[in-house]
């Protein structure tokens, strides 16, 4: 039987390309984290289409990851472990200060690209002014860090001269579940966002009807999407450009209904200054 013998250039090219073609096929995911505005489910289950689409459009793995509460996903932004992250605006600008993360979208939500602070009561429960609730309990979803949450509904009642000291506080795990416990009679008011009573998550465990807002903060720019400082330019910029544009393609625009996202509309750090003033009054932070 004759031996077909191969130069052992033609070997080592073959080997070669073989290797670059298992570091293509192992390239390393692009880790897209998502804040815990809702629980781990139901935030794996409204995100995953996005990240595929990413994932897709990029030409390389992406990687949704969420988490439990608050301070366990701060932990992954101290860490420097995700690449593009969907922040609270509190949350970007902490980071942004401490960890060089950039702005570079931010959510647009029931064709708005805006969002308030608000303090959500009970229907029937007598209280129309902010003062009513001087003594009472106020629950806020998703601790001191939700901007949303606590920033903005804190600033609002120090603007009607309500302080720490005026009303007990507590906190749940996010404002769904403050909402929840409101329902429940465990508070006399929730501090959330004022679409909080518009999210399926709500409305399919509460009868929204008894519920009522009390007051909304004025609207600010909505929640944001930035990435790490180290990321490469030209892929920070085709992120932009996917997120930004994903209105205009078929796919896209399933892909946004699923997230509850009506679009992405572009942004930048300085876009998040009214924010800033807001978290120096309200917790003495220069952000």
């Amino acid at each position: 039987m004759r031996l077909f013998r191969h130069p052992p250039w033609l070997i080592l090219l073959v080997v070669l390309l073989a290797c670059n073609s298992t570091l293509v096929l192992a390239a390393e995911p692009l880790i897209m984290g998502v804040f815990p505005r809702r629980n781990a489910t139901t935030t794996y289950q409204m995100f995953t289409p996005l990240t595929n689409y990413l994932a897709t459009h990029l030409g390389r793995p992406v990687r949704l990851i969420t988490s439990k509460d608050f301070p366990s996903f701060w932990q992954l932004v101290e860490r420097e472990e995700l690449d593009l992250v969907h922040f609270n605006q509190l949350h970007y600008l902490r980071a942004h200060h401490a960890h060089g993360y950039n702005a570079l979208a931010m959510n647009e939500e029931f064709g708005s690209s805006t969002i308030r602070g608000a303090l959500v009561v009970r229907r029937q429960s007598g209280i129309t002014h902010l003062s009513d609730l001087r003594g009472k309990t106020i629950i806020f979803g998703g601790g001191r860090s939700a901007m949303m949450s606590y920033v903005l509904p804190m600033h609002l009642l120090a603007n009607a001269g309500l302080y720490k000291k005026d009303f007990t506080t507590r906190f749940a795990v996010n404002p769904p579940n403050a909402v929840l416990a409101l329902v429940h009679k465990q508070a006399e008011a929730a501090g959330t966002g004022d679409v909080i009573l518009n999210l399926p998550t709500v409305r399919s465990r509460v009868n929204t009807d008894d519920l009522t807002i009390l007051a909304r903060s004025a609207p600010v720019p909505h929640l944001p999407w930035a990435t790490r400082g180290s990321m490469a330019p030209a892929l920070r910029d085709q992120l932009r450009n996917i997120l930004t544009t994903m209105k205009q393609d078929k796919n896209g625009g399933k892909v946004l209904q699923h997230a509850m996202l009506t679009n992405f509309i572009s942004a930048n750090d300085a876009s998040f200054d009214p924010h800033r003033e807001i978290v120096k009054q309200v917790l003495g932070e220069d952000l």
